[in-house]
């Protein structure tokens, strides 16, 4: 699956690019908020006060990229909640109105498809649509669906939206925290991986790849990719080495490593172990410019690609060669849910 185009909403300036040009945010708060761009142009204002934030960015994110590309063949996205911060008015507005007359509009923008929908009804796309819902593999489980996509029409060239959105809300903030998913204690994300106490902070953001069957003008190319789920911390080393060799691929073929660490000491030995496999082969720690969320690999493969083209280079640990060829991703979310993703130039 070549990629021929991309953009992101996070919480960094990667809407401008000034994020990839060395302009990064210090962040010293406990909920890392995406820097949401001007929807003045893109969005009608009658529309714009009516979407929740997750199908706000989205579509700031995907119209964008429809304008500059032709129409795709299909539309699909991956989140772990959708607009929930939506979906908790409208059942508060159950109980509020006892279950009478109800405002649509919460109701609608918060289905886990709304963004996909108004995808569709935006640009007049009648072609294949899907959102997963899966969890923190939500992301891996769309870019498995646009792979069979394309495999299944092989014979003909074809194009796909792939995306991904999540959203902070009190709601969803709050469960985590008390799960003690996030930080107590306040540092900034310079220092975020040097913290040695449990826990991270929350990001949001939507990051979506424009692919096509056909390679000419792509940037890089989604190689391969894995998930897997309840794997012991023994078992880490042995899911990378299979993954590799299923491609052909030896450990000197990597070129860089995108790992999810996150500043929580009880978690970040997945990565320890995985960086080990490697030596001292250059790598970047994407979770500190962006927070954790459930959907994080998809901006990490957004970077993956920028990298791959000679951007953001200031990222790159240890040292690498200005354009790597061969990037693989590493991700896990409560080192219950893991994933691998190859990205190649």
């Amino acid at each position: 699956m070549y990629i021929t185009d991309l953009y992101a909403i996070s919480p960094q300036k990667t809407h401008d690019l000034s994020f990839e040009n060395g302009d990064w945010q210090v962040l010293n708060e406990y909920i890392y908020k995406a820097i949401e761009p001007s929807y003045q142009d893109l969005i009608p204002n009658a529309q714009l006060r009516r979407m929740g934030k997750a199908v706000r960015m989205g579509i700031g994110v995907s119209l964008p990229l429809l304008g500059r590309n032709p129409k795709p063949d299909g539309i699909i996205f991956g989140t772990a909640n959708g607009g929930l911060e939506d979906c908790i008015k409208f059942l508060n507005q159950i109980v509020e109105y006892d279950e009478g007359v109800l405002t649509p509009t919460n109701f609608v923008q918060s289905t886990p498809n709304a963004l996909a929908g108004q995808v569709a009804l935006l640009s007049e796309n009648q072609g294949y649509n899907m959102t997963h819902v899966n969890g923190s593999l939500a992301f891996e489980s769309a870019l498995l669906d646009a792979a069979l996509y394309f495999d299944e029409h092989k014979e003909e060239e074809r194009s796909i939206l792939l995306g991904a959105v999540e959203e902070i809300s009190d709601y969803n903030y709050n469960i985590d925290r008390l799960g003690e998913r996030f930080k107590q204690e306040l540092v900034s994300n310079e220092e975020l991986l040097n913290s040695k106490t449990t826990g991270s902070y929350c990001g949001e953001g939507s990051t979506q790849f424009y692919l096509s069957s056909n390679p000419e003008n792509s940037l890089a190319k989604f190689t391969a990719f894995k998930q897997s789920s309840h794997l012991s911390e023994n078992e880490i080393k042995d899911f990378v080495l299979s993954f590799l060799e299923e491609q052909g691929l030896g450990i000197d073929a990597i070129d860089c490593l995108l790992l999810g660490k996150n500043g929580d000491v009880s978690t970040d030995s997945w990565y320890d172990q995985v960086g080990q496999l490697f030596g001292q082969r250059p790598s970047v720690y994407f979770k500190k410019w962006v927070g954790e969320y459930r959907t994080v690999s998809a901006f990490a493969s957004y970077l993956a690609v920028r990298l791959l083209n000679g951007q953001a280079h200031y990222l790159i640990e240890n040292g690498a060669t200005e354009k790597p060829r061969t990037i693989l991703i590493y991700n896990h979310f409560d080192a219950v849910r893991h994933s691998l993703i190859l990205i190649q130039k």
